[in-house]
């Protein structure tokens, strides 16, 4: 039987992880109390991971590496839409729901991450849970995204289960988000290292309004050769063994799989054929009151944090975002004639894309960091970036902070 593990939000970089910012990487801005998207008040994340067996894949049984992640823009408990917007980089993927936020402008209930084959349930289960928890609930187009975990994880089995949904919506909470091989980026890669789940936020000068942006992503794109960290050429700084590899001595039966080398050979990941393959989902958060043509351009910028990585977006990689704004509590009411709004001028807009653009990129090596090597389906294995390496690489570089600040939160 297959095991969900419930990682709650508040347990996050609590358990000891190093984010980037412990390690020196100097990341430019100022991030909330958690640097986490939950530093917009309000919202709340949680997640289901699901991991189960090991060895040779067998569909339908395992091995099983995926999961579930919320977030909710107003909280378990809040109901009412907010203003968003929404930017597909390179659409090979999906997120549900993005039609009605084009033309309504607007979102009513959480946004969920997941694998690629779990959309259609997620999507499901969603309206079950805002029937179960929402009084006068009656339709919604629920926004669903997802990125592909089939390497490490039995795709094809359909091990996401209504019961996860759940669990992720129930246990949402404010405060720390758990990162790294959570939710659903439990099976996923980043830049050629173990990927999933990262978060960062950034608070504004009391000058340009004391706004608060939080991003969250899901990162299961990119690849080793093009890595960029803090301006380094990281991935150019990768010479020894490949960093996802055949781990037993099985012969893989996943023909997406059967070109990985056995882990110990010496390569160069330089040399090899690496494609950027792969997806990644970004939420973004603000409390400033922003109408949905200005999230849309808000949204984008996080491209230019990803661009900052050293991302392409590639033909195959799904680069799917969206934004919203916990301002203007008013927008989706239906009883009046007209509904009060407040909206931050244009001209004040540079200081969130500034803050967007940085929180995405500290957000994704956030993930990378947090994550932990993971062998899954087939005895693939893929490694986790190492800490000690990257400090070494940043110092060769004159990149590393000389005095590590401690991550917001600890």
């Amino acid at each position: 039987m297959v095991a969900a593990l419930l990682l709650w939000a508040t347990i996050g970089h609590a358990q000891g992880k190093e984010r980037g910012r412990d390690l020196g990487v100097p990341f430019d801005g100022t991030p909330g109390k958690f640097n986490a998207i939950t530093d917009v008040a309000g919202v709340e994340v949680g997640h289901a991971t699901i991991i189960s067996g090991d060895g040779a894949l067998v569909v339908g049984k395992g091995p099983v590496r995926t999961g579930v992640t919320a977030i909710l823009p107003r909280g378990r408990k809040g109901a009412e839409p907010v203003f968003a917007g929404w930017f597909s980089l390179n659409g090979n993927g999906e997120m549900t729901g993005t039609t009605w936020v084009e033309e309504s402008g607007l979102m009513a209930g959480p946004v969920m991450i997941t694998n690629t084959n779990s959309v259609g349930l997620v999507r499901d289960a969603v309206i079950q849970w805002q029937l179960r928890n929402q009084p006068g609930f009656e339709w919604s187009l629920p926004v669903v995204a997802e990125t592909y975990d089939g390497f490490l994880n039995d795709i094809n089995g359909f091990h996401v289960t209504a019961q996860h949904v759940y669990a992720a919506l129930d246990g949402a909470r404010g405060g720390a988000v758990a990162e790294g091989n959570v939710g659903g980026g439990t099976g996923m890669m980043c830049n050629g290292f173990k990927g999933g789940i990262g978060t960062s936020s950034r608070v504004l000068e009391a000058a340009a309004g004391g706004y608060t942006v939080g991003v969250l992503v899901q990162c299961n794109y990119g690849s080793l050769r093009g890595l960029r960290i803090a301006g380094v050429p990281v991935g150019r700084e990768v010479t020894g063994p490949p960093t996802i590899c055949m781990a037993g001595s099985m012969q893989p039966t996943s023909p997406m799989i059967r070109g990985l080398q056995k882990c110990g050979v010496r390569t160069s990941m330089l040399e090899r054929p690496n494609p950027e393959v792969g997806s990644i989902i970004i939420v973004v958060a603000t409390d400033a009151p922003l109408l949905p043509h200005q999230l849309k351009r808000l949204v984008k910028r996080t491209t230019l944090g990803l661009g900052r990585m050293g991302a392409i977006a590639s033909n195959y990689s799904g680069d799917i975002f969206i934004a919203f704004s916990t301002a203007n509590p008013s927008a989706g009411r239906s009883d009046t004639t007209l509904v009060g709004l407040t909206m931050l001028p244009n001209e004040r807009m540079d200081y969130l894309f500034n803050a967007t653009v940085q929180a995405t990129e500290e957000a994704v090596t956030n993930a990378m960091l947090a994550a932990e090597t993971m062998v899954g389906a087939d005895s693939v294995r893929v490694e986790a970036l190492p800490h000690a390496w990257l400090r070494d690489v940043l110092r060769k570089y004159n990149r590393l902070a000389t005095s590590p600040a401690p991550a917001p939160g600890r």
